[in-house]
């Protein structure tokens, strides 16, 4: 079954990625593509990142004892990793090699934004981090982080781990974010998923608002591939293609479909130099999606 329309079409490749025995997909929180075509998966599971082949063979499992609550990941140029570990409060950059470079974060240590277990609302803008969402870079190196579940930020980082600024606060006006859910700068401009507000923020990389996207359906996760397309994950049982004004050029899947050709909790979303589309997913679905670009 094809997804999508014209040059965005895009067909399901059925039983991709070789599972080593007794292993599942589980909760995957996203999903990353490295300069060799390798697949990076990060699921809450017991094997947290998983690398494929592009074509689904497996490579090897990394992450076991060292991330406990696998959430957003991105890749650079030279396939350093950066992960956002949510419940240890942390973001941190490892090397291709698996060398930890730095550690953002206080680990296990919450900033006060007013949420408690008792009274679950954020009440105000806070230091980096409560439960962070995803990570991104921009074309200099520095370092952008959301911070979302418990906090209402976009926290900004240098490309050495050092806080340069923090924009943000719980609302649902220009510049206020109800969940951050995750962040990517391309052309000069930051692009945040202002997941349950619905919609897409726009800033400058100094945290100055610029527009606001709203039709969103929950959206999760924004990618950018080589050509300037953006991809964004939709936790509403879709994905939207768009280029960098907001222009919608191809919607994949209908809304809460639970067909196993469709989208069901889209969480992570990324491309490859193909062209090819992966799609993460959470909640009931828990698994990793291969498309294959046709158009």
């Amino acid at each position: 079954m094809a997804l999508g329309t014209g040059k965005y079409t895009y067909e399901r490749v059925d039983g991709w990625g070789d599972l080593p025995e007794g292993w599942e997909w589980g909760q995957v929180g996203s999903v990353a593509v490295d300069s060799k075509d390798r697949v990076y998966v990060y699921t809450r599971t017991d094997h947290p990142l998983m690398i494929f082949e592009r074509d689904g063979s497996f490579v090897r499992s990394w992450g076991e004892g060292i991330v406990s609550d696998a959430h957003g990941i991105c890749l650079d140029a030279q396939d350093n990793l950066f992960m956002v570990d949510r419940n240890a409060q942390v973001a941190v950059k490892f090397t291709a090699n698996g060398d930890k470079v730095f550690e953002l974060g206080n680990r296990d240590q919450p900033s006060d934004s007013g949420w408690t277990d008792e009274s679950r609302t954020v009440l105000r803008a806070a230091e980096p981090f409560h439960h962070p969402t995803d990570i991104a870079l921009s074309a200099n190196g520095d370092v952008y982080v959301s911070d979302g579940y418990r906090n209402a930020r976009v926290h900004k980082f240098s490309g050495d781990g050092k806080l340069i600024l923090s924009w943000g606060e719980p609302g649902e006006g220009d510049g206020q974010f109800n969940l951050p859910h995750s962040v990517w700068e391309a052309k000069g401009r930051v692009y945040v998923a202002d997941r349950q507000n619905n919609r897409l923020q726009v800033f400058t990389p100094q945290g100055e608002h610029l527009e606001t996207w709203p039709g969103f359906l929950q959206p999760c996760k924004i990618f950018v591939d080589s050509d300037d397309i953006m991809y964004v994950a939709e936790l509403g049982g879709r994905a939207t293609i768009c280029t960098l004004d907001g222009t919608v050029l191809a919607h994949l899947a209908g809304e809460g479909s639970d067909s196993p050709d469709q989208l069901v909790a889209p969480h992570g979303v990324w491309v490859d130099s193909h062209g090819d589309l992966y799609i993460s997913e959470v909640l009931q679905s828990a698994r990793l999606q291969k498309f294959e670009r046709k158009g």
